[in-house]
């Protein structure tokens, strides 16, 4: 008899601590759809946000932080990367690695990008 109403006990702990744990989700689910709502009205408080996270990744100092780029906004770039390759400067041999070979990358002028000076 002591056995089965300590099951019992046991049980209804249980339960109620699967009640607390549910309640505490759905409350976080609440903060973060307000939150969401909120960020989505404000554009500039989602950049603070990314910001702040940021600051607090790095607070440590031994984090690597990785940057994610929207592809529209490097695009452009590959374009012309893939332009300026695709257009056969100087390949006379059908493509064959030879063409960039080191002599040849040795005879390109230097790129100026503007931080010299």
């Amino acid at each position: 008899m002591q056995r089965a109403m300590a099951r019992q006990a046991e049980a209804e702990r249980e339960r109620r601590a699967k009640v607390i744990n549910a309640e505490g989700e759905f409350q976080a689910a609440e903060k973060l759809a307000d939150a969401a709502e909120i960020l989505g009205r404000e554009p500039s408080a989602l950049q603070l946000r990314y910001l702040q996270t940021l600051l607090e990744i790095g607070a440590d100092g031994s984090s690597t932080i990785v940057f994610p780029l929207p592809m529209d906004l490097v695009k452009p770039f590959l374009e012309r990367v893939g332009e300026s390759s695709a257009g056969g400067e100087g390949a006379t041999d059908g493509g064959s690695l030879a063409a960039d070979s080191p002599d040849r990358l040795k005879s390109k002028p230097p790129v100026d990008t503007g931080l010299e000076g």
